[in-house]
């Protein structure tokens, strides 16, 4: 079963083709990771499959239906959305971001705490933190509150754009176990981008590798692991995009 799906998407700003002519499923309940070089689309493409870009030709269809322009916002009450950095509330405690949109959306105060409390276990994430603002936070601590923002609504498609860029090696790493620990108590479709293949292996069970606005490549992770062996996988991307544009 697909969730997402885009059918000959191209986009364009001006004469600058940004995507050119893409056809791609993602699957449902499975981590798709978009690869490839600062540029190549990724990060546009996932904001057309969030409806904040409309493609310049073609289809983006969500589930079997073409998505609806004028119904935007019960879209995304269906996508969780974390990027770089987080994009916390600076004016908001962490509880405060995590809960905002359960409270925009009617849900009840035992609901909301019942939704917060799995999403701390899930994460790690200390409840005394909750009464923290975005800065007196460490970059791990708030990508972690992004992360249960993005699915406190326990969202049908998640999109992650570059969200583990900007923390250190080691936080890194534990964030990463904890996307893995969370997608296995509650298999959502995942859409990663990120120019780390390294990370991509680790994380996605489907790699798409992007240059100069197309897909060049679609594997199964282990497809790749394989080819990969004991190397460097950043080396296995600039070897799956030689000859690409760029």
């Amino acid at each position: 079963m697909t969730d997402l799906q885009l059918e000959a998407v191209s986009k364009r700003f001006g004469e600058t083709i940004a995507l050119d002519d893409i056809d791609l499923s993602f699957e449902s309940g499975r981590i798709t990771a978009l690869v490839g070089r600062s540029g190549c689309g990724k990060s546009t493409l996932l904001k057309l499959l969030n409806g904040l870009l409309r493609p310049s030709s073609g289809t983006v269809k969500f589930g079997d239906s073409p998505l609806d322009y004028q119904e935007l916002t019960a879209l995304r009450r269906r996508i969780g959305y974390a990027v770089q950095g987080t994009g916390l509330f600076p004016h908001l405690t962490a509880g405060d971001n995590i809960c905002l949109v359960a409270r925009l959306e009617g849900w009840s105060a035992a609901d909301i705490d019942r939704r917060l409390d799995e999403l701390l276990t899930l994460t790690r994430l200390p409840p005394a933190l909750l009464g923290h603002y975005p800065h007196q936070l460490s970059g791990g601590q708030a990508q972690r509150v992004g992360l249960c923002r993005a699915i406190m609504l326990r969202p049908q498609v998640l999109l992650l754009d570059e969200p583990f860029a900007a923390i250190d090696p080691l936080t890194r790493r534990d964030i990463h176990r904890q996307l893995l620990a969370l997608h296995r108590a509650e298999p959502v479709t995942t859409v990663l981008v990120t120019h780390d293949m390294a990370e991509a292996l680790l994380l996605a069970d489907e790699i798409v590798i992007m240059a100069g606005g197309r897909v060049i490549s679609s594997n199964a992770r282990q497809s790749l692991l394989a080819d990969c062996g004991e190397g460097d996988p950043n080396e296995l991307l600039l070897g799956l995009m030689a000859g690409s544009p760029v």
